[in-house]
């Protein structure tokens, strides 16, 4: 085998990046945008000692799983990896990552994956949308739409079917209005002009929140007039603000935002509660999917215990404490982001809960102080997980059950592999579909810390 030869492939399976595995003389081939059962002509782009990669040249026999996919553009954006496989069989496809996720870091250890729940969208699922932006050379045209894969060129996406058609007018709006305002794209190679980022977020309750991202420390009046357009063209706008981004970074978004025009905040209802959302709150793009993760872990706690003690743990704006105070005695939540401490105590308040805390402050640290100890702990950690000592103190503090909602199976069965070598038992891992279209898929765990010995060593 060597680079440019064209081979005839069938697909196996996907891994957990969503590339298609094929074997040629039992030598795997990795494929972009294949599906398990298809038959490929495929063309050898980069060779290693272990693997090869190729692209498809010819579909020779489509597999039953395959179909048209909803955007034109799938194959040139990065977003939907798998959006021409059927729904159903994404569901089977991402059960599978998880189980080989799980088989390869804790070989046979006896659990169950169940099926994972299925997002109640498939379409305009998404209500956190950031677009960049940039200007043509020529006509000084502003493009925003999303990068093509492992590059910085962005597609002008004027239809995007999973987020919302309200969030695709109203960038249509900025992209051909801006330059009625002055207002000029960013040049990423110069590091220069003005609007790097568009990002909206949306509720279920059809409330918007727009945010500029701009390239200065400054900016003029020409904003706050355009700010005010937006929100006379789109009532469902209830605020406009701006971002200070004048760094050459690939982070999105500064802590810096300031409301130009309305509120700061929309307003979501997850479940019973109420929540309020900025421009920078961490709260999960598929709500309604969210709501069926709440809803799992609720019903879960309430099922098994009787006015049990919660400690939740990388809160956000504690919204897992928030939905689960109706079904425990009392609730400490935990988070290092200041503002969102902040704007959780103001959603405790407006909610009326008072069985509630909420502590700013590194996670990692308060285990290692704190003296009480809790029914359960939910740990909602980021995609890298825990640490190992937040693992210990957590198992320190939690006299039943640990409940660990993850993003990334990897880091997950790490840490489930840590647990378990301490005593623990996992009962249950739970994927639910957040991520429709790509290979993400989200997983609670469910797992019993009550034979937990220090004493082992991992």
């Amino acid at each position: 085998m060597k680079i440019n030869d064209e081979l005839t492939l069938k697909v196996e399976k996907i891994t957990s990046e969503g590339k298609g595995i094929c074997r040629h003389n039992n030598f795997v081939v990795f494929v972009e945008n294949a599906c398990p059962e298809d038959l490929l002509k495929v063309k050898i782009t980069h060779l290693t000692k272990s693997f090869a990669e190729g692209e498809i040249v010819e579909i020779l026999k489509s597999s039953k799983h395959r179909i048209k996919p909803m955007c034109p553009l799938q194959k040139v954006c990065g977003s939907c990896q798998i959006q021409f496989i059927d729904y159903d069989y994404q569901i089977e496809l991402k059960k599978q990552i998880v189980e080989d996720t799980k088989k390869k870091i804790l070989g046979d250890y006896p659990l169950e994956i169940k099926t994972p729940v299925k997002s109640p969208e498939i379409k305009g699922f998404r209500h956190k949308v950031q677009v960049p932006v940039r200007e043509t050379k020529v006509s000084k045209r502003l493009l925003a739409g999303y990068f093509k894969p492992k590059s910085h060129e962005i597609i002008n996406i004027k239809y995007c079917p999973i987020q919302t058609e309200t969030s695709d007018k109203i960038i249509d709006f900025i992209r051909n209005e801006a330059k009625n305002y002055q207002i000029k794209g960013y040049d990423e190679d110069k590091h220069f002009g003005e609007l790097k980022h568009i990002v909206i977020r949306s509720s279920t309750l059809n409330q918007y929140l727009v945010t500029l991202v701009l390239n200065t420390k400054v900016f003029g009046e020409k904003y706050k007039k355009f700010a005010k357009a937006l929100m006379e063209k789109f009532d469902v706008i209830k605020g406009v603000c701006i971002n200070i981004n004048p760094f050459k970074t690939n982070i999105i978004l500064t802590e810096k935002t300031i409301c130009l025009e309305g509120s700061e905040y929309i307003e979501e209802m997850i479940l019973d509660k109420r929540f309020k959302i900025g421009t920078n709150t961490f709260f999960q793009v598929n709500p309604k999917s969210a709501e069926n993760i709440f809803r799992y872990v609720r019903d879960y706690i309430k099922t098994n215990y009787q006015n049990p003690t919660l400690l939740d743990a990388y809160a956000g704006v504690g919204a897992f404490g928030i939905v689960m105070s109706d079904v425990a005695r009392k609730v400490v939540s935990i988070e290092e982001n200041k503002s969102s401490v902040e704007l959780g105590k103001r959603i405790l308040k407006e909610n009326n809960i008072k069985n509630m805390e909420m502590y700013c402050e590194d996670a990692e640290k308060f285990f290692k102080k704190e003296k009480r100890q809790f029914t359960v702990t939910i740990l909602d950690p980021p995609r890298k997980g825990c640490t190992e000592k937040s693992l210990e103190n957590a198992l320190k503090l939690t006299t039943d059950k640990i409940v660990y909602v993850s993003c990334n199976p990897a880091t997950l069965f790490r840490d489930l592999k840590y647990l378990i070598a301490k005593g623990a038992k996992v009962e249950s891992v739970q994927p639910f579909d957040m991520f429709v279209h790509s290979y993400h898929i989200e997983n609670v765990a469910i797992i019993d810390v009550k034979d937990v010995n220090f004493s082992k060593s991992y």
